[in-house]
Order: structure tokens, then C-alpha cells, then sequence
């Protein structure tokens, strides 16, 4: 059954947020128990239904609106001249996905787009690899959206293609060492931000070995001035 509790801060469709939207307008749409009649819809009640038929199709019909109803609290004013003539929500949806995913001479044009960045990316200088792996995973999952099947090992490559030079004997070790068919982008992340801690704690235990060398230096020289 619909659950009436809906979340505080619904997902709002403004035009620019399209890919990221229509996930968590599933996940909501899951948690209220009508993804399935949005993409599917309701089926038409059966002549001389009988008293059980009747009610299950009233709930369903409930259900269905429910997901209207969401779907028009969800969008700003102008996706809502998209939606608001829709008398169903899986005609809302399909509304909505046929203004923002175009056709498919669009939607090939718009992954070539995203294809020829992900070879043009690199890791900047100074990013961190955090930064860098959100940077990455919002490309790929743009891909996917449209219609690129980017399978685990050939994300992992691409990151290790794209790193630093002072992440060179890292990647020599990982490819070495390990099996990039079994090796999750979660683990490679863990390895890559444990490397460049230690860069950073040997990059500060130096700093402070020269401040301490500036220092005895200085001394030096005042105590021969005296």
C-alpha cells in the first residue's frame, strides 16, 4: 500500500538536474510502493469483475494517482506544463522522459560528447583523490545514462590511466599485484587515499626536518656573530 509519510525535501526537477532527479524519483517511488504502475500503468478492470477483482483495481487506481501526485509536487513550474495535462503518471513519466532524453541521434550525440571527455580527463595537480574520483564517477555514470555499458575493470583502468605521475609506482604495483577484473572502485579508492596520505605525512615530517635544519642554521650563524 502507498505510504503516506513522503520525505521533507523532495527531488525538484528544474532542467538541469534531469539524470540525478529521475534516480531519486525512483527511489521514492519504490518506497512508496508505485514504481512498478509508473512504468507499467494499471490494467483495465475485466468485465463482470467480482468483489475482490474490484477492490484490488481501486487500490491500484489509488496507488496510480499517488504517483501523479508525487510526480507534480516534484517538478518546477515549467516541467509542470509537461506533466500537468497527463492523466496518468506513467504517461507523466513517459512525458518527461521523452523532453530530456530526446531521441536517439541526441542521446548518441550526447554520449560522444561525454565519451571525448572521459578521454580528455586527467587528474589536476594538487587534487586530491577524493575530488578526483567523484569527478570520474559523475562522467561514467553521465555515460551510462546514455547507453554506455561501462563494465568495473574498465572504470578501474581508466582512473589508473588518468592519475598523476606520482602515482606512477602505485599503479605498477596495483597492476602487478592484483587482478583488475576482481578489484572494486571502492578498493582502489581505499589504496590510492592511503598512498597519498603517507605522501602528505612524509611531505610534513620534511618540512619540519627543513624548519628545524632553518633553525639551527640561524642559530649557528648568530652565535658565530657574537
Amino acid at each position: 500500500m502507498a505510504n503516506g509519510n513522503f520525505p521533507r525535501n523532495l527531488p525538484i526537477l528544474d532542467g538541469k538536474n534531469c539524470d540525478k532527479w529521475c534516480k531519486q524519483m525512483k527511489v521514492v517511488f519504490e518506497y512508496q510502493d508505485v514504481w512498478d504502475l509508473v512504468k507499467l500503468g494499471v490494467d483495465s478492470l475485466v468485465e463482470n469483475p467480482s468483489e475482490a477483482q474490484t477492490t484490488a483495481y481501486k487500490e491500484s487506481n489509488k496507488k496510480y494517482f499517488t504517483a501523479l501526485f508525487i510526480i507534480h509536487q516534484c517538478v518546477d513550474a515549467a516541467n509542470f506544463e509537461i506533466v500537468g495535462e497527463a492523466e496518468s503518471s506513467k504517461v507523466a513519466w513517459e512525458n518527461l522522459e521523452k523532453a530530456y532524453a530526446g531521441d536517439g541521434k541526441v542521446k548518441k550525440v550526447r554520449l560522444q560528447t561525454h565519451k571525448q571527455q572521459c578521454e580528455l580527463l586527467q587528474m589536476e595537480e594538487k587534487e586530491e583523490v577524493g575530488a578526483f574520483f567523484i569527478k570520474v564517477m559523475a562522467l561514467v555514470n553521465q555515460m551510462k545514462n546514455y547507453g554506455e555499458s561501462a563494465t568495473n575493470q574498465s572504470v578501474v583502468e581508466k582512473i589508473l590511466r588518468y592519475l598523476l605521475p606520482k602515482f606512477d609506482h602505485v599503479v605498477v604495483a596495483i597492476e602487478e599485484s592484483k587482478n583488475l577484473a576482481d578489484m572494486s572502485i571502492q578498493e582502489l579508492q581505499g589504496s590510492l587515499k592511503a598512498h597519498e596520505q603517507r605522501m602528505k605525512e612524509r611531505s610534513g615530517e620534511k618540512n619540519s626536518e627543513v624548519a628545524l635544519l632553518a633553525q639551527s642554521n640561524n642559530k649557528d650563524k648568530r652565535d658565530k656573530g657574537k
